[in-house]
């Protein structure tokens, strides 16, 4: 898989997003065992290093069959993992998002971030006019992330 999916991995301040890699399944294995993602969001239980590399596989395969536009969310000096931002359609006019932020990288303002630059090219690069995005009811960090976007 090209290492630029038509984004031009993207920046902002410290954060790039960037295509998912085979090895980014140990980080995702990492973040991935943290409660808070388990809770809110549709993971395996339990989640090992087999879940790990399917998610990898998984989110590969969204930009080959075009069901999705997934990134890691990334240092931009150390390329560490941070998080994940995924870009569902746009269907019609509309797309859906989705994010996890990595417990290492919270309060930091990096979901927000990375929602922005996902919204802010998908907006340039497609008909999208809205974007929605499905919080569970509870999970008020992400409803705090999304309302920093305004």
């Amino acid at each position: 898989m090209d290492d630029d999916p038509g984004l031009a991995t993207r920046m902002v301040d410290e954060l790039r997003l960037r295509p998912w890699r085979p090895a980014d399944a140990a980080p995702v294995l990492d973040a991935c065992q943290d409660p808070d993602i388990a809770r809110w969001v549709a993971l395996p239980h339990p989640f090992g290093p087999d879940e790990a590399r399917d998610f990898i596989s998984d989110v590969q395969a969204m930009w080959r069959d075009g069901t999705g536009t997934p990134f890691a969310v990334a240092d931009a000096d150390t390329d560490q993992v941070l998080g994940a931002v995924t870009r569902f359609g746009p269907d019609g006019h509309m797309a859906t998002f989705g994010c996890w932020v990595a417990a290492h990288a919270r309060g930091r303002g990096v979901g927000s971030r990375a929602l922005r630059l996902l919204a802010d090219w998908t907006f340039a690069t497609t008909p999208t006019v809205g974007i929605d995005g499905c919080i569970m009811v509870g999970n008020e960090g992400s409803e705090r992330m999304v309302s920093r976007l305004g």
